[in-house]
């Protein structure tokens, strides 16, 4: 790996429960707004969990070339191109006069379930009319490689093209991978980030079956709750997060704006169960994120906490903090699920975009609804209302089932 290559931010697109672009995302989570709501694409009546976080006044037809283009895409891949489209726009990377060589820029792109529509779907027609009225798009729609493809077909690039598929540490994985190709000179630029639409009956009805969901259905703004002694599960959100990262001299030498820089990336397992976290195994992301940044712990100023709002999990996340950072450390540590609930797949990316507009306004969002932490959770999690403070260096957790465990460390790019 040339450690002398530096990987730089350039773009940034995101779709949320608050806000359809980074701009409106970030101003939303700057002032606490919760995008938790009654779930309004599907009757709920017969669900224990009732609410989630839903993407509000989403046309995909604007982002695609034509109608026909965006119906035969799944709703994860639609959000996909969205953001890119956004991240991509920003970053002017395809703007008239660039000069780019298309072999070099790769796109890393996940979902942590893929197209479940579509299996809705085409599983209805299966058993109401048969397997003669399957439609032929299934397969293409339905699989957790395609928004990578699609958007590399959109675009022409032509550089390397996979989807990491890691549950909730999906699209930071994705960050990270792509952080490495870029340092190991495989390419200049990678489109990184990760996108899911599992607001769905079966998607619903799977997470509550676990018991992972919140049930507060009749204070839905309230239910995402980190840390908070009376947090009763998770909210299950959808949306797409997408980065443009580039090589520095590459986005130099274009005249590019650069919005931050990626130093440090840990990936680990736990190694120990399906559903239920260890705190060794993300002590030993953050760990090695850090390492490979050059950074001490006490040079993070933030840490955007992968912070669900279930039992374990918080608690989990609380002690890896601790076992790294020490058990008497002051540093700030915020979650933005309590505003977006848990967007799954697209959750790392979306969050590390939290942490760069963080970065860009010396202001760190809050953990809204922490009215009385658990007993077991101590450290500061910025409750309630956002924090000035000077930031050079934030932290993203992620987390997933099967003991997937990604750290990114950001800074601002000096």
């Amino acid at each position: 790996m040339s450690q002398n290559r530096r990987v730089v931010i350039t773009g940034m697109g995101a779709l949320t429960p608050v806000g359809n672009t980074v701009s409106a995302f970030w101003e939303s989570i700057a002032a606490g707004k919760s995008g938790i709501g009654t779930v309004t694409a599907f009757d709920v009546s017969a669900y224990d969990c009732k609410i989630a976080g839903e993407i509000k006044g989403f046309e995909p037809n604007a982002f695609f070339k034509n109608p026909k283009d965006a119906r035969r895409a799944d709703r994860y891949a639609q959000l996909a191109m969205a953001a890119t489209k956004e991240a991509v726009a920003h970053s002017g990377l395809m703007a008239e006069g660039v000069a780019l060589d298309r072999e070099r820029v790769g796109v890393i792109v996940g979902s942590g379930i893929g197209g479940l529509k579509s299996i809705e779907d085409q599983h209805s027609n299966l058993i109401a009319k048969g397997p003669g009225r399957i439609s032929p798009f299934m397969i293409p729609m339905m699989i957790s490689n395609m928004a990578s493809g699609l958007i590399a077909i959109e675009y022409g690039f032509q550089g390397p093209n996979f989807a990491v598929v890691t549950a909730c540490a999906t699209s930071a994985q994705s960050v990270g991978e792509g952080w490495r190709l870029i340092k190991d000179d495989d390419v200049d630029v990678i489109i990184a980030g990760g996108s899911e639409a599992a607001v769905l009956p079966l998607g619903l009805g799977g997470f509550g079956s676990m018991k992972a969901l919140s049930t507060r259905n009749d204070d839905p703004t309230r239910a995402s709750r980190p840390w908070d002694k009376d947090r009763d599960g998770f909210v299950l959100g959808e949306g797409a997060g997408i980065v443009v990262l580039e090589e520095l001299e590459h986005a130099k030498k274009r005249g590019a704006v650069i919005y931050g820089e990626v130093t440090g990336y840990g990936t680990t397992c736990d190694a120990y169960h399906m559903t239920s976290p260890d705190s060794g195994g993300a002590a030993r992301a953050i760990k090695m994120a850090l390492k490979k940044a050059g950074l001490n712990p006490d040079q993070i100023d933030y840490i955007n906490a992968h912070g669900t709002s279930t039992g374990l999990g918080d608690v989990s996340e609380t002690r890896a903090v601790k076992a790294v950072f020490g058990d008497q450390t002051k540093v700030p540590v915020s979650s933005t699920k309590s505003m977006t609930g848990h967007l799954l797949g697209a959750a790392g990316a979306v969050e590390l975009i939290a942490c760069v507009k963080a970065i860009e306004h010396g202001l760190i969002p809050p953990t809204i609804n922490l009215d009385q932490p658990d007993e077991e959770c101590t450290l500061d999690y910025v409750p309630h209302t956002a924090r000035e403070a000077k930031l050079t260096r934030a932290m993203s957790n992620s987390f997933g089932f099967g003991g997937h465990n990604a750290t990114l460390i950001v800074q601002k790019f000096a």
